[in-house]
Parts: structure tokens; C-alpha cells; sequence
């Protein structure tokens, strides 16, 4: 089973720290649904070229966290919570948000400054998306007449 996961010998944190938080990544955004079989500790450090007592500690505090489970004989998986990857997607949200409001401090603007420029990034977001949507649109409708009076 290809993990799809990287560990960058560059980033300054700890590597079952990489580990946990990429889990935790795909969790959020689907691409790992709740009962996934998750690589099994010998492979995932194989395919990552990292000691197994690594990984063991990644799934070890995932397990404590309540994010996989293992069973002896079977491996380990995404836990079966219907809202797991919700509840990841909002705490990743969350420390995006505290960062944000961390930077903002340090360049010393208000906390309504900080709202202003995140309702800015917001409002920049919804107008590239309903342009790209746009350009795509139209680009399907020439398509389709194009064909038509081929």
C-alpha cells in the first residue's frame, strides 16, 4: 500500500511530528475515509526511510489521540467516527486562524485590521473562483458550439 506520504529531512520538526500531521491531513480531507487501512508500521518506515520506533511513536499518539486504531493481527486504521475528518479539518482551520492572529500582533494591527485583511483574502478567493468559473463556462460553451456547427 503506497503511503503517499513525504518526510522533509529539512523541516525542523521532528519526523513523527511530519508523520502525524500528514495523517491527520488526509484524514481531513477525505482522501483517508474512516475504517482505511493504513500502511502498517514496517512499511510506512520502509517507504519513508525511517526508523520503525519513528512511525511507532506517530501511530502511538494518533492512537491517543483517538484518530486510529489498532488491532493485533489486523493493523491499523482510520478510526470510525463519522465526524473525525470534520473535527481535523476545524482543528487545522483552527491553527491556521491563530497564526493569522499571531502575525497580525507581531505587525502590531488591531484584531479588526486582521479581520479586514482576512475578509479581503476572502472576498479576493470568491472573485478568482467566479472568474475561473466563468472563463470555464464559456470555454465549454465555444467548445460546444464549435462541435455543433463542425
Amino acid at each position: 500500500m503506497h503511503s503517499d506520504l513525504v518526510i522533509s529531512q529539512t523541516d525542523g520538526r521532528p519526523m513523527y511530528l511530519q508523520i502525524m500531521e500528514q495523517i491527520r491531513q488526509r484524514i481531513a480531507v477525505g482522501d483517508w475515509e474512516q475504517g482505511r487501512e493504513i500502511p502498517s508500521i514496517r512499511q510506512l518506515a520502509v517507504t519513508l526511510r525511517v526508523s520503525v520506533i519513528t512511525v511507532k511513536r506517530a501511530y502511538m499518539e494518533l492512537e491517543r489521540d483517538g484518530i486510529i486504531v489498532t488491532q493485533q493481527g489486523k493493523g491499523s486504521m482510520v478510526a470510525s467516527d463519522p465526524e473525525l475528518g470534520s473535527k481535523l479539518y476545524d482543528q487545522e482551520l483552527a491553527k491556521h486562524i491563530d497564526r493569522v492572529a499571531q502575525l497580525g500582533e507581531l505587525l502590531g494591527l488591531t484584531p479588526k485590521e486582521v479581520a479586514s485583511r482576512v475578509r479581503e483574502a476572502t472576498d479576493r478567493l470568491t472573485t478568482d473562483r467566479l472568474t475561473t468559473d466563468r472563463l470555464t463556462t464559456d470555454r465549454l460553451r465555444k467548445d460546444r458550439l464549435t462541435k455543433e456547427y463542425s
